[in-house]
């Protein structure tokens, strides 16, 4: 989608189902965004015309999701100055492997990692909603009626675990 203020990469298809949290939040939010696989390793041409294209449209903020080496939102941040935000995926070795990958930026390039798998997806595209409601005031109001419903939730639950022990 051109013009689309949040690009989520991923490096392989089969990142998909752990970033699908991420998919439907910035739904929720009706925040624009783009959807691609596209790999740091294996079409590293076709990444970087679609990071040119993407700065040239007005993206805002990229998420690079990768497993194993993980070198994806490095490659982004390397080609925009636009915020990167990196979710590690699982792998054979737990994602720790990709985790790490992701956390040893060199100083001067940065890209901000979130958790391993669908929390940090999740958590990824809720950055993502709070560093655009800085300048837009509707979904700033959005994102706090989201954590109060989120509030509202475990005060139910409090409410129906004390419930269940007093009977």
């Amino acid at each position: 989608m051109s013009g689309a203020d949040v690009r989520i990469l991923m490096g392989s298809d089969s990142d998909l189902e752990h970033l699908q949290d991420a998919i439907t939040v910035l739904k929720e939010f009706h925040v624009s965004h783009d959807v691609r696989v596209l790999s740091a390793h294996r079409t590293p041409k076709e990444l970087t015309e679609y990071l040119e294209k993407a700065d040239r449209e007005g993206a805002k903020i990229f998420i690079g999701a990768a497993g194993g080496a993980a070198h994806l939102a490095g490659v982004i941040a390397a080609h925009t100055t636009k915020p990167v935000l990196a979710v590690p995926i699982p792998t054979a070795l737990d994602g720790i492997d990709s985790l790490l990958s992701m956390v040893q930026m060199p100083g001067g390039i940065p890209v901000a990692t979130f958790a391993v798998g669908k929390g940090g997806s999740m958590n990824a595209a809720l950055f993502a909603v709070a560093v655009l409601a800085l300048s837009d005031g509707g979904l700033a109001n959005d994102l706090v009626a989201y954590r109060r419903r989120m509030a509202e939730k475990v005060a139910a639950k409090d409410e129906a675990l004390q419930k269940k022990l007093k009977a």
